[in-house]
């Protein structure tokens, strides 16, 4: 995937970068990482500014975001009420719970979303329950936006700083990044372990 990554950025230049960054917020397996590390080192000997690499890569953001803000709200409350009493059950679900999760949103969803804007798979995710919630559009794309210069802006002014060994930048990346993801399925595995015992607890 590597390689095909940056044969499309060197061909297309801005435009590939657009591109590639709008289809890693709407398929986050695609590693942002590598985009704009490369794009940075791109700098380095084309004629791509790192300027112009890191407001293309947010322009991308902002329309893969959006397209995600969407199709989360698609998915109303009403929607959600039809999969949790047919399939709750499961995980002891129920219609409370949803509104419980939706009005914690509400409360701390801005924060959320510019916060999750610099952690790799989340960043991308964390449009869609914006969504759901309803956030404002325009202040979603607000601090979505400053959370993406955030990101862009470190990995493709560190690129452009390291030159031909960008990809040493990828692999310390990918750590973070798997730190990140182990983190991630032991807060889950805890959160619904818990959950599951309060819900035991008051049946």
């Amino acid at each position: 995937m590597q390689n095909w990554i940056t044969d499309i950025i060197e061909q297309f230049g801005y435009a590939g970068i657009f591109i590639m960054i709008a289809l890693e917020n709407v398929f986050p397996p695609i590693p942002s990482e590598v985009i704009l590390t490369f794009g940075g080192m791109m700098t380095t000997f084309s004629n791509l500014t790192v300027t112009g690499v890191i407001l293309s890569a947010t322009a991308g953001s902002l329309v893969g975001a959006a397209i995600l803000y969407k199709i989360g709200n698609l998915l109303d409350i009403e929607r959600l009420e039809k999969i949790v009493d047919r399939w709750g059950y499961i995980l002891r679900l129920k219609r409370e719970d949803i509104y419980k999760a939706n009005r914690w949103f509400d409360r701390y969803g801005y924060w959320t979303v510019l916060v999750c804007r610099i952690i790799p798979l989340i960043r991308s995710l964390i449009s869609v329950p914006a969504g759901m919630s309803r956030m404002k559009f325009w202040v979603f794309l607000l601090f979505t936006t400053i959370g993406t210069l955030i990101w862009n802006i470190v990995l493709v002014s560190v690129g452009a700083a390291f030159g031909e060994s960008w990809e040493d930048i990828v692999h310390f990346m990918d750590i973070y990044s798997n730190i990140i993801y182990v983190l991630i399925g032991f807060g889950l595995v805890a959160s619904l372990s818990i959950f599951i015992i309060k819900k035991r607890n008051l049946n």
